[in-house]
């Protein structure tokens, strides 16, 4: 049998199980269950540990059980492939913006009223290169990539993790 950590991580962010069920997305029984030390499929230990802010393999004190092992392990892999994947995606439209940006600034200044065209880039830019992001790329992404995360769900996972 594998013994695990999920009390003790659950107790240490002040949640109580009912809390870990809604944050994971997982029934209340299944929490209290894995808190038991019962097997669960690596789908639902990666939602619980996605929402306690861990790899999965820090749900566990020991795994001893090698099919287990093995497979956490594949798991990592594939979650640290597809967040590079998706971080370089994000990446390539994020230096898109930027080099046409820098390209019409450049042209901007040849034209009589180049700032008009050189603000509205910058400022317009940025308010469509967020509304694509959110509106086309991240659920995009989380279909393509869902054992990834996008930088705003990083950023309040560590916020939340302080």
């Amino acid at each position: 049998m594998n013994s695990t950590r999920i009390m003790e991580l659950r107790q240490a962010q002040g949640w109580t199980q009912e809390r870990l069920a809604n944050e994971s997305g997982v029934g209340l029984r299944t929490i209290q269950r894995l808190e038991a030390g019962q097997d669960a499929s690596l789908e639902t230990l990666s939602l619980v540990a996605d929402a306690l802010h861990v790899p999965v393999r820090e749900l566990f004190t020991t795994i001893e059980d090698a099919g287990l092992s093995s497979r956490v392990d594949s798991l990592e892999d594939r979650t640290e492939e597809q967040q590079a994947a998706r971080d370089r995606i994000t990446g390539a439209w994020r230096w898109l913006y930027f080099g046409i940006g820098i390209v019409l600034t450049m042209v901007s200044f040849t034209f009589p009223h180049g700032l008009v065209l050189f603000l509205s880039y910058w400022v317009g830019g940025y308010i469509i290169l967020v509304a694509i992001r959110r509106i086309y790329l991240e659920p995009h992404l989380d279909e393509k990539y869902p054992l990834s995360r996008g930088k705003q769900s990083r950023r309040a996972a560590q916020r939340a993790a302080r």
